[in-house]
């Protein structure tokens, strides 16, 4: 529980390089989500390259802890052989928000920059990445070691449980 309740959004980093060891953990994390019917639908993208990262922070407005994250992850949803179309969105989100848990695990810091639905960021990251048809870019997650620390928030809103009705 520690680990849910500590992770926060990190878009400062470190010049401190992530191992290739601890990509390799981000991603089992990733793999590790439920999805529907077992389909496993995500595809990643691993990316280091700087220019890359300038590429994509012409397109996406929020993406500028791309500037000094170490590397980053493209979550994509591949729609090929869905036996239950639509469900790549929760599947890639449980997939994101796995490696947003693990990189605090590690000692990390991550932000999830949404890509998917905005026609603009698809397209653009589609592109940068020549991506077929039927793979979905959902999100790019920033990764680095944290120049920036931020304290657990307890956002439990009572108001917000129900209990058998509205």
């Amino acid at each position: 529980m520690d680990v849910i309740f500590q992770r926060r959004s990190i878009r400062r980093f470190t010049k401190e390089k992530v191992s290739d060891e601890a990509v390799r953990k981000l991603l089992k994390a990733a793999m590790a989500a439920p999805s529907a019917g077992n389909q496993q639908p995500w595809e990643f993208i691993v990316i280091r390259d700087k220019a890359t990262f300038a590429r994509i922070m012409e397109f996406h407005p929020y993406s500028t802890p791309l500037k000094e994250a170490d590397l980053a992850i493209v979550v994509c949803g591949n729609t090929v052989g869905e036996k239950h179309p639509g469900f790549w969105v929760q599947d890639c989100s449980a997939a994101t928000q796995n490696i947003l848990l693990e990189a605090q695990h590690l000692g990390l810091g991550a932000v999830w920059l949404g890509v998917y639905p905005r026609e603009d960021r698809v397209k653009g990251v589609k592109a940068i990445f020549n991506l077929p048809d039927t793979v979905i870019p959902l999100a790019i997650v920033a990764i680095g070691y944290p120049a920036e620390q931020k304290e657990p928030v307890d956002r439990f809103d009572p108001v917000k449980v129900h209990y058998e009705k509205w």
